[in-house]
């Protein structure tokens, strides 16, 4: 068993519909999904705003095998990869996962857990932080709470982070 922090982005076509697919997709292992917040691009490449959404999800399932079920979903919304950080249908990232009740630390170019780049990312924190208020982040500096990576982020760049709308899946049941 694992459990997984996934952040879900959209940019292009319907993205509410793409973030909608992602709470459906992961369906009876998603603990809890947070509300959609529109984000500024993030990489310095000219495009829309983002739509994004960060999700716990638990299972039965390996970090790399969190990554293909993302992978899936992003082909099912036509994802390609042209540029990088650019616009694109869906991207699910894998954050960071915990098995056997540790933090899951790997260099693999293909996944590098945790994300290198989440403790960044307002985008990804402050839509965890409102689903999980005690999250951590393990960084190569140690654990960190993600409320005191956040506060260490620019002012802008928090600020430009704002939920727009919630999405719930079909049951009901994650919150």
């Amino acid at each position: 068993m694992s459990r997984a922090v996934l952040s879900a982005g959209s940019n292009v076509g319907d993205s509410l519909g793409h973030l909608r697919s992602v709470v459906e997709g992961f369906g009876d292992e998603l603990v809890a999904v947070s509300a959609v917040y529109a984000t500024p691009p993030w990489g310095g490449i000219e495009q829309d705003d983002f739509l994004n959404i960060t999700l716990i999800v638990d299972g039965p399932l390996s970090a790399r095998q969190w990554l293909d079920r993302g992978n899936e979903l992003e082909q099912a919304a036509d994802r390609t990869r042209e540029v990088r950080w650019g616009p694109r249908t869906l991207d699910v990232d894998v954050i960071s996962v915990t098995e056997a009740g540790g933090v899951v630390v790997d260099d693999d170019p293909v996944l590098t857990l945790p994300h290198p780049r989440a403790a960044q990312r307002a985008f990804v924190l402050i839509p965890w932080l409102e689903i999980e208020p005690e999250a951590t982040l393990w960084t190569p500096e140690g654990e960190r709470p993600v409320r005191e990576l956040i506060d260490a982020l620019d002012a802008a760049e928090r600020d430009a982070v704002r939920a727009v709308e919630h999405l719930r899946p079909a049951g009901g049941g994650a919150s």
